[in-house]
């Protein structure tokens, strides 16, 4: 399995404006050969930021998920995050019927795909769902507690960062966060706090099998859920922060940062912020180059299965190109770049 190849500048795809419907509400994708495809005209969604492509939903997608989220506002079932494993080429089946040259594209790189894995959680698709996808694979990895997270600094970092960039301050909590009277620094902290507590629970499980269950259940709480997606945005953003200062004094940075700061919309940190890391969970999801800074956020490897690339160097794309020996690998199957899902249950290998 040859990895992929970074693009080139300019090449970046763009931004989720408004990824996939819910899986809980059982919308399919309007791309061609996708079941359900045709009915209702399609209604263009932008980002705020109009550089890059839109994505198309039908009308009948969107009040499909406006009911969906008035009912879960007012349910007391919990709200499963990430759907329960299921075959993979039976998904296949089901999301693609057609015949078009899009489905036939898909079909492959599923059966390409199931080489290697045998089924496939959907993943629910909010504008979290990079980071949720990311994260839920490496908690419920069976591995001790990363090392970053042990760090005794980790929780001062907001202070420490605010004290000295006073512009974090525009920071924009998550949707679940929104019109609640906390302090900035103190959510942060919070948010840090929880991720290392629940990573560390987690870690503390003997096998397998109690740690997907246990990661299962945290998936379901809404309020911590949403807390730790606050902790890794703004740990991409104090990467980030390293990444420009080392840039700007001259010294060797990895080229997906080189790339990530020359965007008109993200010329340093700040710009990073207000208009990329603020619109996650809002209005966009996170960029492919914004990949590579979650992957360095975490420190794991992000290896994804990319199916609209099948047949070329860029079906399996791994964030970063060259990632150091140490860092766990989380894999992720992505159809369009906006959305991912997640592969599991790894085939028992085979000779001929």
């Amino acid at each position: 399995m040859s990895r992929g190849t970074m693009p080139q500048p300019g090449a970046w795809p763009g931004a989720s404006c408004a990824e996939k419907p819910a899986w809980e509400a059982g919308a399919a994708a309007p791309e061609g050969g996708k079941s359900a495809a045709g009915g209702p005209p399609r209604v263009a969604v932008r980002c705020p930021s109009q550089h890059e492509e839109d994505m198309y939903r039908a009308a009948d997608e969107i009040e499909k998920e406006k009911e969906l989220l008035i009912h879960e506002r007012g349910s007391s079932e919990p709200r499963l995050s990430i759907a329960p494993e299921m075959d993979i080429m039976d998904y296949c089946k089901k999301e693609w019927r057609g015949n078009t040259q899009k489905a036939t594209c898909m079909k492959k790189g599923y059966e390409k795909v199931s080489q290697k894995f045998t089924s496939i959680r959907r993943v629910r698709g909010d504008n979290y769902c990079a980071l949720r996808a990311t994260l839920f694979q490496a908690m419920s990895q069976p591995a001790a507690l990363p090392s970053w997270l042990q760090d005794p600094e980790l929780t001062l970092l907001p202070e420490k960062l605010i004290s000295k960039y006073s512009w974090i301050k525009q920071w924009k909590l998550g949707l679940k966060f929104e019109g609640k009277s906390q302090d900035l620094v103190d959510k942060i902290k919070e948010s840090l706090a929880l991720l290392r507590k629940k990573w560390a629970s987690l870690a503390e499980l003997r096998t397998a099998e109690a740690r997907q269950m246990a990661c299962d259940e945290l998936f379901t709480n809404e309020e911590e859920e949403y807390s730790l997606y606050e902790a890794v945005k703004f740990l991409m953003l104090n990467r980030a922060i390293e990444l420009y200062d080392d840039k700007e004094k001259g010294e060797e940075v990895p080229f997906f940062s080189v790339l990530l700061f020359a965007r008109d919309t993200s010329s340093d940190p700040g710009q990073l912020l207000r208009n990329h890391l603020n619109q996650v969970g809002h209005t966009g999801g996170l960029e492919q180059v914004e990949m590579f800074l979650l992957a360095y956020a975490v420190r794991h490897t992000i290896q994804v299965y990319r199916l609209s690339k099948y047949g070329t160097e860029e079906f399996v794309t791994v964030y970063p190109t060259d990632p150091p020996r140490d860092w766990p690998v989380v894999t992720l199957i992505a159809e369009d770049d906006r959305h991912y899902n997640i592969p599991v249950r790894v085939c028992e290998e085979t000779s001929l």
